[in-house]
C-alpha cells in the first residue's frame, strides 16, 4: 500500500459552489437555489450511506453540474477521511474503458500505415505464441468473447511484476488453461491485459507512458496514477467490511503485488471527480470524439450489453460499469447518461462484499438524481 501519508487531515469534503454573484438579483437567486439542492443532496447521499453501512465518494452528476460528497474514513487508524484530497482510489474494472479507448486510439493513428488494424485484424500479430490467437480478433478481446477462460489474475502472487512480466504470465496462464469458443462470452482481465501488450508494441512505449501523456497529461488529471506512480504524501485507502454490524472491520488494501498482476485491467488509481471528466473525455474529443466512442461501444464482436469497457443500457440512454477485487470489500460503480449530464461515480471503501447491495446504494442515490432515468442493475 502507498501508505506515504504525512497528515492525519479528516475533513470530509463537499464540492465547493459557485461565489454568489453580486449586482444580479436573479443570479442571486439562482445561486441560492443551487446550494441549497447541493446541500439537500449531500445530505441525502450521507444518510443513504449511513443506512447502508457503506463507506466512500461519490461524485453525483445533475443536469451536467458534478458535486462530490464522501462519507466515512479512507483510514480508520489515522482518521483520514474519505474525500480528502491526499487519498486516490482503486478504480477496479471501470479502468478497462481506457485502455480499449487507447486501442481506439492507436487504430485511427496508424490508418494508412504498415502498422495499420481495426477491430478484426487477429492477435497472433502480436501474440504468435498465444494459443488460438489466429482466430482471437482485437474487437473479441474488448468484448470479452476470446473465448478465454484462463483464471487466477486478481489471487495475489506475491511477487511485483514488471508489465512484460505480467503479460508474459498471462500468456503463459492462457496457454495452460482450457478455452471456450471464440465469440463466446465470458468476463475475464487477461483479455485486456492483452490489450495493454497491443499498446506496448505498437507504440514502442510502456501502457503507463501512455496512460501519462494520453490520458493524465491531456486531460490536467492531479489525483489519478498508476498503482508504481502514486506519490509521496498521497495514499491509496484501506478497505474494510460491515454487514450492517461494526464499521471499519476486516481491514485490507491493495499490495504492489497485486496491482502489477492487472496492468490496464485494474492498476489505475483515481477519484470520482476525476474519473467523472475521463468519462466526459471519452466523448468530447479529448480522448475519443463522438464516432469514436460509438465504435468502442458497437464493435462487430459484440453479443451482450458489454462493449469496450461500458455496458450500454435502456437504448443506449445510459453506460455503466462495476468494479471490484476479488476477496476484499472495495466496489467501484459508474452510471451516466450517454450525454454525461446525469448520473453517478462511486467509490465504496466499506461494502458487504455484494455487488447487488452496492448497487441499491448507488439506484437510491440515482433516483434521487433524476426519478425513472437510471436502472438498477
Amino acid at each position: 500500500m502507498k501508505h506515504k501519508f504525512f497528515t492525519l487531515a479528516t475533513a470530509l469534503m463537499l464540492g465547493a459552489s459557485a461565489p454568489l454573484a453580486t449586482g444580479a438579483i436573479t443570479v442571486q437567486a439562482a445561486t441560492t437555489t443551487t446550494q441549497n439542492s447541493q446541500t439537500e443532496m449531500y445530505n441525502f447521499v450521507r444518510n443513504t450511506f449511513k443506512e447502508h453501512h457503506v463507506r466512500g465518494v461519490v461524485t453525483v452528476v445533475k443536469n451536467g453540474v458534478p458535486q462530490t460528497i464522501s462519507y466515512g474514513y479512507a483510514w480508520y487508524g489515522k482518521r483520514i477521511g474519505n474525500g480528502n484530497p491526499k487519498v486516490t482510489y482503486p478504480s477496479a474494472s471501470l479502468q478497462k474503458v481506457i485502455t480499449a479507448a487507447i486501442i481506439v486510439q492507436l487504430i485511427n493513428e496508424t490508418k494508412n500505415t504498415d502498422k495499420a488494424f481495426n477491430q478484426n485484424t487477429k492477435i497472433s500479430r502480436w501474440y504468435p505464441n498465444l494459443k488460438n490467437a489466429n482466430n482471437i480478433s482485437v474487437g473479441n478481446l474488448m468484448t470479452h468473447t476470446s473465448g478465454i477462460t484462463a483464471a487466477k489474475t486478481e489471487i495475489n502472487r506475491g511477487i511485483v511484476y514488471s508489465e512484460a512480466d505480467a503479460l508474459d504470465w498471462v500468456v503463459k496462464n492462457i496457454n495452460n488453461s482450457p478455452s471456450d469458443n471464440v465469440g463466446t462470452y465470458h468476463y475475464n482481465n487477461s483479455n485486456f491485459i492483452l490489450l495493454t501488450g497491443i499498446i506496448r508494441q505498437i507504440t514502442g512505449l510502456s501502457y503507463e507512458q501512455n496512460i501519462q501523456t494520453r490520458i493524465i497529461q491531456k486531460l490536467g488529471l492531479k489525483n489519478t496514477y498508476l498503482y508504481q506512480n502514486i506519490p509521496k504524501g498521497i495514499t491509496d485507502p484501506i478497505s474494510y467490511y460491515s454487514n450492517g454490524g461494526k464499521n471499519y472491520q476486516n481491514a485490507n488494501y491493495i499490495k504492489a503485488s497485486l496491482a502489477s498482476q492487472i496492468p490496464g485491467a485494474g492498476n489505475l488509481f483515481t477519484t470520482p471527480d476525476e474519473y467523472y471528466r475521463i468519462q466526459v473525455g471519452l466523448s468530447d474529443g479529448s480522448i475519443l470524439d463522438k464516432s469514436d466512442f460509438h465504435y468502442l461501444t458497437h464493435l462487430n464482436s459484440k453479443i451482450t450489453e458489454y462493449c469496450g469497457g461500458m455496458y450500454l443500457k435502456q437504448n443506449e440512454s445510459l453506460k455503466s460499469a462495476y468494479g471490484s477485487f476479488y476477496g476484499m470489500h472495495f466496489g467501484t460503480w459508474v452510471q451516466l447518461t450517454t450525454d454525461n449530464q446525469n448520473g453517478i461515480v462511486m467509490f465504496l471503501n466499506q461494502t458487504n462484499d455484494n455487488e447487488n447491495a452496492e448497487k441499491d446504494v448507488g439506484y437510491e442515490i440515482l433516483q434521487h438524481i433524476k426519478p425513472n432515468t437510471f436502472v438498477s442493475r
